[in-house]
Formats: structure tokens, sequence, C-alpha cells
């Protein structure tokens, strides 16, 4: 069975911006979906988020997906960077940093450089999705991740941060890139 998990973001939820929709969607097209409460989402510490991640995902195949927003973007890099010998089917990464962007309390999660060569080879696809005009993330880090990754690159003109705060209760694309891959 598809195996699909939606990473939320600093001081967020899986109840909110597009992630309840995309569970609902992903489900009607046959997939098994954990949206999970990140630990300490206001405070957040790698180490304690990857160990989560290791809980709740347990073993990984070319059936399981991951879709991060934002710190869940990282989140998913730093996992897939520790995984040995095993590979996911793909991820899409929505307004997220791979490297810092000047916030002191995410620290922890830039510690290390990532190893973008360990992280590319635990996954088959990545698509990363970003706004030419979000006020965290700018879209260099999309260049980023499509340089070091070989990402597929999406840019959404003035969507902001992707989030519901701009008016993203949906994100149709994060589903069609999802259903292509897998």
């Amino acid at each position: 069975m598809k195996r699909a998990f939606i990473i939320h973001g600093w001081e967020g939820s899986p109840n909110s911006n597009w992630f309840p929709w995309l569970k609902k969607e992903l489900e009607n097209n046959g997939f098994s979906i954990v949206a999970p409460q990140m630990p300490n989402a206001a405070n957040p510490k790698m180490e304690e988020w990857l160990a989560y991640l290791q809980e709740i995902i347990g073993n990984v195949d070319e059936n399981t997906y991951l879709i991060g927003h934002s710190l869940g973007v990282i989140a998913i890099l730093r996992f897939l960077e520790r995984l040995e010998n095993q590979k996911i089917g793909g991820a899409v990464l929505v307004a997220g940093f791979p490297e810092p962007i000047g916030i002191e309390d995410l620290g922890s999660f830039f510690e290390t450089p990532l190893d973008y060569e360990k992280a590319k080879k635990s996954a088959d696809h990545f698509v990363a999705i970003h706004s030419d005009n979000d006020p965290y993330v700018s879209l260099r880090n999309g260049e980023i991740l499509r340089g070091k990754l070989g990402a597929k690159l999406i840019i959404m003109k003035n969507a902001g941060h992707l989030n519901e705060g701009n008016g993203h209760f949906e994100l149709p694309i994060a589903l069609e890139e999802i259903l292509k891959m897998s």
C-alpha cells in the first residue's frame, strides 16, 4: 500500500494550511496517510523530530512518500540523509529551506551541513514547490534543492509562504505531483 506522511513546519499543526485537504485527497486515491503533530513545534529540536519521524514512519520502501512544509522540509531531508540502503518513492518539499534562514530557534537542524548526496540517494523523486514572494523562505532555497537534489522546481506566483495565512487551504499542485510520482 502507498503511504504518505505530511510533516508540518515550525509552530505548525497537521490541522492547518492545506494539510487536511491533501490528506483527504490522497486517502481518496488509495493512500494510507499520517499527518502527525510534531513534538515541541514551537521549540523544535532536530534529534527529537528525527526520532519521532523514525518511530512513526518505520521501514520505508518505494511506496513511501514524504510531504513537508517549511521546517518539515529540512526534517525530511535529515531523515533521508540517515537512511541506510533504503529508498522512498519521493518527496514533495513545499516552501522549504535546506540551509539556515537566520532563525536562531531552528539552529539544531543546521549544526552540520546537509549531506545532499545521501539524501538524494534515498528518494527516487523530489519536487520543490516555492513562491516567488515568500517573506520567510527565498526562492534561492528552491533553486538549491533543484541544483543539489535534482528536484523539479515549481514556482508559484505571489503565493507567500504557501500557508493558510496566504489563503492556501488546498494545494492541488502537491497532490498532482505525488500522484505523478506514485
